[in-house]
């Protein structure tokens, strides 16, 4: 076999790979919990407050962007802060999870796939969820 027709192989492999539902349930592991391969709003929600339960340590009932991490963008942050005091409450992130899906959720059919968690959309979002 030719190079060129070992690296096309592979670049089909790669891509059936990545649609696969097999890839989606690793991908979306602990967050897809009725594992159709897709995240539906209740579940990034779900996933969403257990990562805001579990990075606020101090017991103050916000997080501030050190404690985030990183995980909203400097573009997004007036966005997700509505009332502008530097902090989230939960209410506030778990809103803006819900704006970054939609964001994410490109075809409109209310969940989120493979393909569109891999996307620059589904990427931030996936990073609010972890």
């Amino acid at each position: 076999m030719r190079l060129g027709n070992l690296r096309a192989l592979a670049l089909a492999c790669a891509l059936a790979l990545s649609l696969s539902p097999v890839f989606a349930a690793s991908e979306f592991r602990g967050i897809d919990t009725d594992n159709d391969g897709t995240i539906d709003l209740n579940e990034a929600k779900a996933a969403a407050g257990a990562v805001f339960d579990k990075l606020e340590v101090n017991h103050t009932g916000t997080l501030d962007r050190a404690e985030l991490r990183g995980r909203i963008s400097e573009k997004d942050w007036a966005t997700a802060d509505p009332d502008h005091d530097g902090t989230l409450t939960k209410d506030e992130y778990l809103n803006f999870v819900e704006l970054a899906f939609k964001r994410a959720d490109k075809d409109g059919e209310g969940t989120v796939d493979a393909k569109e968690a891999r996307a620059p959309a589904g990427r931030a979002l996936m990073r609010l969820l972890r």
